[in-house]
């Protein structure tokens, strides 16, 4: 009996030991959950807090402002409402919550050209994480900071001038031929065009960035394609990093957060490796970005350069070198094949533009003795209106980010925007803005006729950006696009089908703006 009661006893105190310890658990997980909702509540109330205009948007716990991003809304439509609901009570800037992170929607574009050139010296950092040694991909001239993007900048800037864009001409046209190619064999029918423009433009930038044949064109599936896709995708473990990565960047490098996809950093890795050990081994010489990156590698500067460069850097490590090939690889055939695709999407919509351009393209050429040569492309002025219109509706980038590195009170006010705080100017909402462009929503290239342009604030229309981080690749991107659009124009009619959206929306789920269905087109060959 002595023994059953002794039994009894030690469950009953097990079990209030147990509830004891399942007591203390309870406590400190509601004392854990009780702090760090206290803690995300303090970051939506940081701007309030500090005397700013606040977004009046209804504020997710987790989410902030972005609530729907990534899931049915582009972030670009969620800045733009941002955007007006701050001008429309005469604010220059205001707060919001990028997910947890305070960030500010810059609204004047005084104040927006103060940031970009003014006060660039306090501005000059896009606040983009990166980190060469757990990350190399990461390590590129978009996302570096403070003197590493000088030097780099400074290297770089010689690979991109207009004499250097005349030599990898010839290069682009054999591709802008093998794409006419496949057109012919593939016009008089519907066509999906935003796929057929990525792989025309993954062929340029392989070639260009790489020196190596995708073929895209024929091959669909090919690594490029796949690893050059992926780059895009954005998913909610990818976003959770980011937000980490941006709030703690010291603690991100000392843990090694990575951002870039493990099977694309294999890929890209392997074939900068292969591609600078065939070259340097075999002495290969081609009018492509690779060869004056391996001189700049080499030789810390390009081989008709004068005096040094990057003041005393010299060269490139492998990895820095295959960092800068990753960016150009990813800007150029994404951004370019999008603003193609947007800009054939509008000609199709409006027949009576796509003829006045195709004329205008086929008298210069007739005027330059039928050949189309570098400075023909780069020089037709309707052309120019119709691309820069494309970029004015459908800007490849939304926003533009710099963060400040010091305490920065804004001009004419006592408003203080801390050091590090995310600031982002809003490029599609500025290029929506009905005080700027009457008629927003409609595709009107003649908004870009030198007259029209010198009505209006130069910085309401930033589709590269603007001052020393203006968008290095500008030219490059511009020149394939251009030799794109000639090479269809000339010899293609491009119309609405039945599956043709009256309106494009945007994927959630990208990164850059792009368009969440195909853009089917009715292709004929013009005889």
């Amino acid at each position: 009996m002595r023994n059953v009661e002794l039994a009894v006893s030690c469950v009953a105190i097990g079990q209030r030991s147990k509830m004891e310890l399942l007591s203390y658990v309870l406590t400190a997980f509601v004392f854990i959950v009780s702090i760090a909702y206290l803690y995300i509540r303090s970051r939506h109330n940081f701007w309030r807090d500090r005397g700013f205009p606040y977004a009046r948007r209804k504020t997710h716990l987790l989410y902030g402002h972005m609530e729907n991003n990534f899931t049915t809304t582009h972030a670009s439509y969620i800045n733009q409402e941002l955007y007006r609901d701050f001008k429309e009570r005469g604010e220059a800037i205001g707060g919001m919550s990028f997910f947890i992170i305070p960030g500010l929607i810059v609204v004047d574009p005084e104040l927006v050209k103060t940031i970009l050139v003014k006060d660039f010296n306090v501005f000059h950092d896009r606040g983009v994480f990166n980190d060469a040694k757990a990350d190399p991909l990461s390590a590129h001239l978009f996302a570096l900071e403070g003197p590493e993007w000088r030097v780099l900048r400074q290297k770089l800037t010689p690979t991109f001038t207009s004499g250097r864009m005349k030599q990898m001409f010839g290069t682009i046209q054999q591709v802008a031929e093998e794409f006419l190619r496949y057109m012919n064999d593939n016009c008089h029918q519907e066509i999906e065009m935003k796929d057929v423009l990525a792989r025309f433009t993954t062929d340029v930038i392989g070639t260009c960035a790489f020196g190596i044949e995708c073929n895209t064109l024929r091959a669909p599936d090919s690594e490029f394609r796949k690893y050059g896709n992926k780059v895009f995708e954005q998913d909610m473990l990818l976003m959770a990093k980011f937000v980490f990565a941006s709030m703690f960047k010291d603690l991100a490098k000392r843990i090694g957060v990575k951002l870039t996809d493990e099977g694309v950093e294999r890929f890209f890795m392997q074939v900068v490796r292969d591609t600078v050990q065939y070259r340097e081994k075999n002495n290969v010489q081609r009018n492509d970005f690779m060869n004056l990156l391996l001189q700049i590698k080499n030789k810390g500067k390009l081989d008709d350069a004068v005096g040094n460069v990057g003041k005393g850097e010299v060269g490139m490590t492998l990895n820095e070198l295959a960092a800068q090939v990753f960016i150009f690889f990813l800007a150029g055939f994404e951004t370019s094949s999008t603003t193609m695709n947007f800009c054939l999407y509008e000609l199709a919509k409006n027949p009576d533009i796509q003829e006045r351009l195709r004329e205008e393209i086929n008298s210069a050429i007739e005027a330059n003795g039928g050949e189309v040569t570098y400075d023909l492309v780069m020089n037709i002025p309707y052309l120019d209106n119709v691309i820069n219109e494309t970029l004015r509706m459908y800007p490849p980038v939304e926003s533009l980010t710099r963060v400040p590195l010091q305490d920065y009170t804004v001009p004419g006010t006592k408003l203080v925007i801390p050091k590090d705080t995310l600031v982002q100017i809003p490029v599609y909402a500025l290029q929506h803005d009905e005080e700027f462009y009457p008629e927003p929503e409609q595709f009107i290239p003649d908004r870009f006729t030198p007259e029209e342009v010198k009505k209006r604030h130069p910085y309401v229309f930033l589709p590269f950006g603007e001052g020393p981080r203006i968008c290095i690749g500008l030219r490059f991107g511009v020149m394939q696009a251009k030799l794109g659009l000639i090479t269809l124009l000339r010899n293609f009619r491009f119309l609405p089908s039945s599956r043709t959206p009256s309106k494009i929306t945007f994927d959630p789920k990208s990164f850059i703006l792009s368009p969440n269905t195909g853009n089917y087109l009715k292709v004929d060959k013009i005889l």
